[in-house]
């Protein structure tokens, strides 16, 4: 309606008014057809033609997260295949870095072993005459943070799942991190070996989430092993360069050297290195890098063994002397002519970071989704959703996948139980998500997280509330919206009677401010009892507006007498998102 008032160049009630003539009840904000929009047009003394539809596209783009280097007729001859680069993702305690050890163990020279000795995040084992390069990381927090500063990595994602155990909730998050990055899943069906094993269970489960093994019709491929007893390692090598063989990886080992940092570390006797896995090109000693805000020179090279490299070919891993600096994980390196070039460049780089910070560039938030949308700029919401229970996901996760159209949908990228991690942040920033919250509270680290990289973090205590204000968010009818920043704590230290039968709390403020004009949260175990307003804050006999960290005072609350020593206040005040 809005649209057709701005085309005919007319009030949107005169369009209104013409509507309910023809019997049709709408408002600005509602989408009608081409056949009720040409009536009213001609009433209004227009001529109506329908534009042409644009023709379907047959091909499927390719998702954003997994962009491929478009190459020239000229790089295209010159490509080779290169090894898979594998990353080992999975719940806790089941077993992936006993996996990670006994492959790598299993693949190297009776010789060599007392040679390896050090830890550089990546390393290469070779299977029928062909290499694989394993990350060596932390599982898929490691994986996300990596993809969310842009460094698209990994070919294929094993994920380890103990027979005796089952899907867990990391599994689940590390199936959802696998999902979102676009990278083939390789299950590794581990502890076989066990007497209370139960495989068939363990991938009933797997279907339920979504990952359909080839015995259940699928396309993902299982292998039952046992990292203890080295069972099957060998069957799950080659399955993963089957997969690899399937994707076709090449790349162009002439072009200028690029890629990623693994990990970076600083050595007491040799300075800061870094662990750079190359991706384009061929790394070199005496090549010139810039990596972020960083700069250097290639002094030395060696790889997960300890022995010096003089070139790192595509999908290799190397450890580099010479920086200037320790680089972070999931940044981006690439060779360049010479050193002033190189130190040019790292401080153009620092000076950009620095104006972003200040500016504070934020990512997709509910209000701008909408014009984003209409602006042909998104199709998809993407979220991420965390709930108390497991009984509150799936009516939530029902409710809003209805939700949209054919041009705006909702996509669930992730959905678990418990408070908002840095790991859900880090995936809100490496997929342009929103993190919804249902009767859960975000971990300080995920709020400083989210802060600083502008997540747009929600939380709900009613479903209705959630899920109205996402539809809204899709059909550009988002109200104004506010947030709570909390502006301080306190902590119960003796309870107090009063003359009026009220009780007061005598509290020490452990940060921030106590205020008068704030609202507070009463927290038990982790556990929210009330929420309400100050009736009297007090410092000794004097009424006083707020208290300051590291103060004692006494404070009370309005329809709360039930203090206990220990209790955590919280103050927060609501301000709207700008």
């Amino acid at each position: 309606m809005r649209d057709l008032s701005a085309l005919l160049n007319a009030s949107p009630i005169n369009i209104i008014r013409e509507l309910m003539k023809n019997g049709v009840m709408a408002n600005i904000n509602q989408e009608i057809d081409f056949d009720t929009s040409a009536i009213v047009a001609g009433d209004l003394g227009f001529e109506v033609e329908q534009a042409k539809q644009p023709e379907p596209e047959t091909v499927e783009a390719e998702p954003p997260t997994r962009k491929r280097k478009e190459y020239t007729d000229e790089e295209r001859a010159r490509l080779v295949s290169r090894p898979p680069v594998v990353t080992i993702m999975g719940h806790v305690d089941h077993g992936k870095t006993s996996l990670l050890d006994n492959i790598r163990q299993s693949n190297v020279v009776a010789s060599e072993v007392g040679g390896i000795t050090q830890h550089i995040g990546a390393y290469q084992v070779q299977k029928q005459n062909k290499l694989i390069t394993f990350l060596d990381t932390p599982g898929h927090e490691a994986f996300t943070s990596m993809r969310a500063r842009g460094a698209m990595v990994t070919d294929v994602a094993v994920l380890v799942v103990a027979a005796d155990d089952g899907v867990q909730p990391q599994t689940i998050e590390a199936i959802n991190h696998a999902r979102a990055a676009q990278v083939p899943i390789v299950v590794a069906l581990n502890k076989i070996d066990k007497p209370n094993a139960n495989p068939d269970s363990v991938k009933r489960q797997l279907s339920d989430a979504g990952v359909l093994i080839e015995e259940y019709g699928g396309d993902v491929i299982c292998v039952p092993v046992s990292a203890k007893q080295k069972l099957n390692l060998d069957t799950l090598l080659e399955m993963i360069l089957l997969v690899a063989e399937m994707a076709d990886l090449k790349a162009d080992p002439v072009a200028t050297a690029t890629g990623t940092v693994v990990e970076g570390r600083m050595d007491k006797a040799k300075g800061p290195l870094a662990t750079l896995l190359v991706q384009e090109g061929t790394l070199r000693p005496g090549d010139n890098l810039v990596i972020g805000e960083l700069s250097g020179k290639v002094r030395a090279m060696f790889d997960d063994k300890g022995k010096r490299l003089d070139a790192a070919p595509p999908a290799w891993p190397a450890v580099v002397l010479g920086l200037t600096g320790v680089p972070a994980a999931g940044e981006i390196f690439r060779v360049v002519a010479d050193d002033h070039e190189a130190r040019s460049l790292a401080s153009e780089e620092a000076s950009r970071r620095q104006a972003a910070s200040d500016q504070k560039s934020r990512a997709v938030s509910l209000e701008e989704f909408y014009a984003q949308a209409q602006a042909g700029q998104t199709r998809e919401l993407n979220i991420i959703l965390k709930a108390d229970v497991q009984g509150s996901i799936e009516p939530i996760a029902n409710s809003i996948e209805k939700l949209g159209d054919d041009k705006i949908k909702v996509k669930l990228l992730h959905a678990g139980i418990g408070n908002i991690s840095e790991s859900d942040i880090n995936l809100a920033v490496a997929s342009e998500a929103i993190v919804i919250g249902f009767s859960v509270q975000v971990d300080p680290g995920a709020s400083r997280s989210a802060e600083s990289a502008g997540i747009d973090v929600r939380l709900y205590n009613i479903i209705y509330r959630l899920v109205d204000d996402i539809d809204r968010a899709l059909k550009g009818l988002l109200e104004p919206t506010f947030q709570d920043v909390v502006i301080g704590h306190a902590e119960v230290r003796a309870i107090f009677k009063v003359p009026d039968k009220k009780q007061v709390a005598g509290c020490m403020v452990a940060d921030g401010l106590a205020a008068r004009n704030a609202t507070v949260r009463v927290r038990r175990a982790g556990k929210d009892l009330f929420e309400g307003s100050v009736s009297s804050l007090r410092r000794f006999k004097d009424d006083v507006r707020e208290v300051s960290t590291g103060m004692e005072c006494g404070i009370a609350l309005d329809g709360f007498n039930s203090f206990a020593v220990g209790d955590v206040l919280e103050f927060y005040r609501k301000e709207q998102v700008a």
